[in-house]
């Protein structure tokens, strides 16, 4: 009997006009399909709405705003594994991301995120090291494994292939991690329940 597929959203981080973030995430979701084991949900911030206001703690959002949130939330709940694709701005992620991870709490909890990373020198590794401590608190595992781009905008032809045969070594590791990680933490939560 073959597996179920592990359901993974990737998370398209950037909503910067002309951003570069979907040639990535598209090329990911290609990757992760060709893997095997995946069932790919490509989730855009750059579709829902979310306010930077947030509500009081304890008060209960407008309809408008918990319409957009519903563009998001269930698809994260759905999801078994995330992978962040993710831009380093200022040594960090995008407010876009952070905004949208402070809007979900339990669509996150006991489950794996890996992470895409594209930037100038550092290809994003100083923003991936900040989501770290960030996803930490929301009780999510991240693995080891990442891939990276420095100064993605030149290593990627008009195919929206990566240039660098190794981009694929780095994303079958990812994957390879994360299927683990999915299906592990998938079976614990189902066996009990996660005490966060």
């Amino acid at each position: 009997m073959s597996e179920a597929p592990i359901r993974v959203a990737v998370i398209v981080g950037s909503v910067r006009e002309g951003r570069f973030g979907p040639v990535v995430a598209d090329w990911l979701a290609e990757v992760a399909e060709a893997h095997g084991g995946f069932a790919v949900d490509l989730v855009d911030l750059a579709e829902p709405d979310l306010p930077l206001a947030m509500p009081a703690f304890g008060a209960t959002p407008s309809a408008t705003v918990v319409a957009e949130v519903a563009k998001v939330a269930p698809r994260l709940e759905a999801a078994d594994a995330f992978i962040v694709v993710t831009p380093e701005y200022n040594h960090s992620y995008p407010a876009s991301l952070k905004n949208a991870i402070d809007w979900h709490g339990p669509e996150w909890r006991a489950k794996p995120v890996a992470f895409v990373s594209y930037g100038g020198i550092s290809g994003g590794l100083r923003a991936v090291e900040h989501l770290r401590a960030v996803f930490a608190e929301l009780h999510a595992v991240t693995i080891r494994e990442t891939v990276s781009f420095h100064g993605a905008h030149t290593r990627f032809g008009a195919d929206g292939r990566p240039d660098d045969a190794g981009a694929e070594v780095a994303a079958k590791a990812l994957l390879d991690q994360l299927a683990w990680w999915a299906r592990s933490l998938t079976e614990a939560r189902a066996a009990r329940p996660y005490p966060g």
